[in-house]
């Protein structure tokens, strides 16, 4: 894959060379652009440590995306991370309304799937070292240095041990299985372990590893494997590679969050909103808030301006 026409400078205090240095990468999409900008602002308000942050959005949004760029923010065109065989088109089924990824080498792939599939290519073109993913629809509350990921050289693997035989977690072990299945682990089919979670860091050169290793387990290009699975975790086969593939060479496990989420339910009153904030847990510095549920993005800001 060829690289980014980006070079990685130092920027702000923190920053480090590109041997050692850190990205932040969010993958989003016009619905999610002002929560975006939200995230911008608070993380050039209170994160450091990183030299490039990279919005990987579909082409049809990279002008509107354009709008948040800085000297250390770049927006990347899906075009130059995914395969040229997967085509993004309007979804004749909603109307046109939505839109549809499409190729003879994959099922029919929503957004969703295809962010997961930027969040992964984007280790074949960016040159940090450690990868840093967060959400557009998270805002930072607190200071944080991506150093946090970081120790002695191996980085932080976010994993929340023995919790897939709960009942509530069927779509994980679904995603578990999946990536059990294209990345060769003959067992256990499905791990106990769970990987996901919003704020986590990957090393970029395990996750061209696990790409070889999906190519070699496949035959196929790993965007096509995922894209004719349809049903996987990005984390999932992550936390399995490093975990069962490699030993964990390169890591540490970690299982705090750093990101408290509002995942389900319905919109937040001000004051459930403000109790949310106030059960964040010590190591907690940021909230999401799923842009599904439908909470007003005006009440976060004026909530957040209040802290």
């Amino acid at each position: 894959m060829s690289s980014l026409p980006v070079s990685v400078e130092k920027v702000g205090p923190g920053a480090l060379p590109v041997e050692q240095s850190n990205a932040i990468v969010t993958a989003s999409y016009a619905p999610d652009f002002e929560r975006c900008r939200l995230l911008c602002e608070t993380m050039d308000r209170f994160v450091s440590g990183f030299s490039k942050h990279y919005l990987l959005v579909e082409r049809g949004d990279v002008a509107l995306f354009r709008a948040l760029e800085t000297p250390h923010r770049l927006v990347v065109d899906e075009r130059d991370l995914l395969p040229s065989w997967l085509h993004c088109m309007p979804d004749p089924t909603s109307l046109f309304r939505r839109r549809v990824w499409v190729s003879t080498k994959t099922k029919p792939l929503r957004g969703w799937h295809v962010q997961q599939l930027r969040r992964i290519a984007i280790a074949g073109h960016a040159p940090e070292a450690v990868l840093v993913y967060v959400d557009s629809d998270v805002a930072f509350l607190k200071p944080f240095d991506c150093s946090a990921f970081s120790r002695d050289g191996r980085v932080r693997l976010f994993r929340r041990n023995d919790v897939l035989d709960e009942a509530d977690r069927r779509e994980h072990v679904t995603w578990s299985r999946n990536a059990a299945a294209a990345l060769g682990i003959a067992a256990p089919a499905v791990s106990p372990h769970d990987y996901i979670a919003t704020l986590i860091a990957w090393r970029r050169a395990t996750v061209a590893g696990m790409c070889r290793r999906i190519e070699d387990q496949t035959g196929r290009h790993w965007a096509s494997a995922l894209g004719l699975q349809r049903r996987f975790s990005e984390c999932m086969l992550y936390g399995r590679y490093v975990d069962e593939v490699i030993g964990g060479e390169g890591h540490f496990p970690g299982s705090e969050e750093f990101c408290r989420v509002h995942w389900t339910g319905s919109p937040m009153s001000d004051a459930e909103f403000q109790a949310f904030i106030d059960g964040m847990a010590p190591e907690q510095v940021a909230i999401g808030m799923q842009s599904f549920i439908g909470t007003d993005l005006g009440r976060v800001r004026r909530l957040l301006a209040m802290l």
